[in-house]
Formats: structure tokens, sequence, C-alpha cells
């Protein structure tokens, strides 16, 4: 009795998949780096010439495929789930309780996103692609402004090219998605954005975030936040305290009046960020519970810098829910034409 053929798996398939969970799991970017890049150097090859490649040896010796990946090649060619991606699916996520599962189950879109045209790891269509399989509705293309040279702002000239690129992608994938215009914009010191005010008006969605002088004193970080608040392009508060709290950049909340901050922001409809990344967890949950009592509108998001990162919104929904934010002042719980004309 001879044993049926073994279909083989997708390899370009599990080198990402096994990318993301390193992203999701927030592990170091040279380690994820290495599955992107050997997934990138198999991209244009048939699975007939992967398969002739493991077999003659030849894998090892292409630019961009190391050890380990050549290894998890040659077990997804040979119909075998690589041992690297067993081990990381076995790992999994931690169950999320009631509340926090029904909010993110309410989600439909995310509202801060950054892809390799300013400091994010991946290009657009893979930012897109990754949220299409997360079940959204929508993704936000928010790249940094000019003045952050350290992430590769964007100028208008620039952002002007990734608008007529998210047309065309637009275009192509029909009904179904909606990749949405947008900018995470520098607040500048004297709280004016960092970004021509036309250019501004014709994105879907501005955040605007404070990324420079940030242990200015409390006074003037408040003047600051609440002339940008009050600026008619703005739609959504980023990360507001600017904090780090693990890793190697730890850093302090930036001081502000918080009062002052949050009642301006539900007076000008602006939204206060709920920043899922872990080492920002911005707002603290003290002034999350402020925010909710001032009124404000909120977005929970991923501040996403690679596809895997996408998938960090439990982290934002696990601190909405256990401080009350209601879901129905969540603007990307809404639909999205909603969400668009609230902005607009």
């Amino acid at each position: 009795m001879t044993t049926p053929d073994v279909e083989p798996r997708d390899a370009v398939a599990d080198l990402r998949r096994i990318a993301f969970l390193l992203e999701r799991a927030h592990e170091s970017t040279y380690r994820v780096r290495a599955f992107r890049t050997a997934a990138a150097a198999l991209v244009r090859r048939t699975p007939d010439e992967i398969a002739a490649m493991v077999r003659s040896g030849e894998l090892k010796r292409l630019k961009g495929v190391g050890e380990v990946t050549a290894r998890c090649v040659a077990e997804s060619v040979a119909g075998e789930e690589p041992v690297y991606l067993r081990r990381l699916e076995a790992i999994g996520s931690t169950p999320l309780d009631e509340a926090t599962a029904a909010l993110r189950a309410a989600l439909k879109g995310d509202c801060h996103s950054h892809t390799d045209a300013s400091d994010g790891g991946s290009p657009l269509r893979e930012m897109v692609e990754t949220a299409q399989g997360l079940g959204h509705d929508y993704l936000v293309i928010t790249d940094h402004s000019p003045r952050l040279t350290v992430a590769n702002g964007l100028s208008a000239q620039r952002l002007r090219a990734q608008l007529e690129q998210i047309a065309e992608l637009n275009a192509e994938l029909g009904t179904g998605f909606r990749v949405l215009t947008g900018i995470e914009v520098d607040i500048n010191e004297d709280g004016s954005l960092d970004q021509d005010p036309d250019l501004l008006s014709e994105l879907d969605l501005v955040v605007a975030s404070v990324h420079s002088k940030l242990r200015s004193p409390r006074e003037e970080m408040t003047e600051r936040m609440l002339t940008a608040i009050e600026n008619p392009h703005v739609d959504v508060l980023g990360h507001c305290t600017g904090r780090m709290v693990t890793g190697n950049r730890k850093r302090p909340e930036s001081q502000f009046d918080a009062d002052a901050v949050f009642a301006a922001c539900a007076a000008n409809g602006v939204a206060v960020e709920v920043n899922s990344r872990p080492e920002r967890l911005d707002p603290p949950k003290r002034l999350l519970r402020l925010a909710v009592e001032a009124g404000c509108l909120f977005t929970i998001d991923t501040d996403a810098h690679a596809p895997g990162q996408l998938d960090w919104l439990d982290n934002g929904c696990g601190r909405a829910a256990a401080c009350g934010v209601p879901t129905d002042r969540i603007l990307n719980t809404w639909p999205v034409d909603q969400l668009l004309t609230r902005a607009r």
C-alpha cells in the first residue's frame, strides 16, 4: 500500500504568517525582517521552482534566505507546517474577557497606521491586505508629516503621491474594503500643524500628535495642545501623553492640564486616541476615565508600523472596556460613511 502524495504548503504564505506572529508578539525587528525578506525573495517564483531550489540546495544560496528561513521553506514544500510556525501558533493570544471581546468585535477599522513611506516596515498593499484578513472594513493610512525627519516624514509632494496610490488601490479593491487617506501630523511648538492646510483638508482623517519637546512646562504643553485641538483640520488627538512604558525608550508622561485638554476635545469633536501599542498604552487609565467623564469621542488604534501590529487592537479594547468607554462614542465602531461624514 502506497502513501498518497502530500500536498505542499504555500511557503511564502508560511513565511509571512511567521513574520506576522512575530510582529504581533513585538519581537525584534531583525528577526521579523529575516522572514519578510525571505518571503520577498521567493514571492515571484512558482511552487515548482521553490521545490526545485530546495532539492538542489540552491535555496540556501539565494540572497535574502538564511538557514532558519530555508528550513521553514523546506518543511512547507514537504507539506508540513514549519516547526517555527507551529510553535508561534501554539503560543496564541490571551483570551479576552466578555466586555473586551464585545468591544473588539464592534470595531470596523483602524484609524492610525504607518507604511514604509515613512517609518513603517511594509508597503501600503501589504498593510491593507493584512487589515482585510483581520476582518476590517477600512484602514486609515497615517504616515508621518515632514518635520519628523527621523521617521522619514512625508513632504506635501510625497503625500500627494501617496494619495494617488491609495486612489488606485481603492479602484482595484472595489466596494468591499476602503483605504482611507490620512496623516499623523506633528503638532508644532506653537500648536500649528506640520503640513499644508489645503492638503490636510483633502484627507479623510487627521491624527495630530506631539513628538518633540515632550518635557515642556505644563502651561506651554497645554497651550500647544489646545491650539491644535481647536484647528478645524484635526480629527484625533494621538497618544496624548507621549509616554513610553516598556523597552529601552522608557519616557514619562508629558505634563498638561488634562481637564482643559479633554474639555476642548469634547467641545471641538476631536477624538482622544486609545493607543494600543504595548510600549505606549496611552492615555493612562486615570486620564482615560477623565476623558470619558468629559464627554469625549474616542478612537482605538494600533499605531501599527508593521502588518502583525495591526492585530494589537485587543490592547486598546481591554483598556477602553476597563475604563467604561461607551461603544457608541468610539469612532471606529461606526460604519465608514458615518465616520467620514463626522470627520468632514
